[in-house]
């Protein structure tokens, strides 16, 4: 297990278990914090033995955004420079990993939170979990991608709504508008997490892999180069050990085993 000072990071059947720890200010982000979560989901991602990620908070907050008294007294920083070195990185190793990585959801995810929780491939939420696109209550805009997912996941006019209001949107609402997969009871969110965990931690990993890459391109594709790139990916997941084990296990009408390669 890594040590880190302001996240947990454990792996386990497969899963890396990735805990934002700065429960007593509902794990809002500070210098140390972006670092250790970049460093966490670098090691993850480098790990062979991990098929699967999960991100989540310490305590009754999944990630509050940044810590806005973690830099008081200081000088003006550039909220610019700052997104670019410390948030930005964060976001482009999620979307560009070749796992799966499920949000666990387990209490408010606000500003940067929201962004880091949208960034997710599945979002499981806790009925007692909400998302605030809080920026505007400082006179801010949204960053680190909330733009780009909340104008994929429920189109402009809502994601203006959002974005300009600033309104917290509760589980049940997160839910109908498409922004979480699933809403579950605050007692049984680990439990439906992990049953979600092993069974994409079992899944052929290359092609999960693959399947994030096509979508993240059909968002900004027309159909015929989505429908080129489709068989290009086609073509590598189809020579995988993974994909021949599918196969075989089909034939032969038993469960596949699948081993990530």
């Amino acid at each position: 297990m890594a040590d880190y000072s302001t996240l947990l990071y454990d792996v386990k059947n497969n899963t890396a278990w990735i805990t934002l720890n700065r429960p007593e200010v509902l794990n809002a982000f500070n210098d140390q914090l972006t670092s250790d979560l970049h460093d966490a989901l670098k090691s993850a991602e480098k790990d062979d033995m991990v098929r699967c990620l999960v991100i989540t908070g310490a305590g009754r907050g999944f990630c509050s955004g940044q810590d806005l008294k973690s830099h008081t007294g200081e000088e003006r920083r550039s909220l610019k420079e700052s997104l670019n070195r410390r948030y930005n990185p964060i976001i482009r190793r999620m979307r560009n990993m070749n796992k799966p990585v499920i949000g666990m959801i387990n209490g408010v995810a606000a500003g940067a939170g929201c962004s880091l929780a949208l960034a997710c491939d599945m979002r499981i939420m806790a009925e007692s979990g909400s998302l605030i696109e809080v920026f505007i209550r400082i006179g801010l805009v949204p960053d680190t991608g909330s733009h780009w997912f909340l104008a994929r996941y429920i189109g402009l006019a809502k994601a203006f709504e959002l974005a300009a209001l600033g309104d917290k949107i509760d589980a049940r609402q997160a839910l109908e508008l498409g922004l979480v997969n699933k809403v579950v009871s605050d007692d049984t969110l680990k439990q439906e997490t992990e049953n979600l965990a092993n069974r994409l931690a079992a899944s052929p990993t290359k092609a999960i892999g693959l399947i994030k890459r096509a979508l993240n391109k059909a968002v900004y594709s027309d159909l015929e180069s989505i429908l080129e790139y489709e068989s290009y990916i086609q073509e590598i997941a189809s020579l995988t050990e993974d994909h021949q084990e599918g196969v075989k296990a089909f034939i032969e009408k038993r469960k596949p085993e699948f081993k990530g390669k």
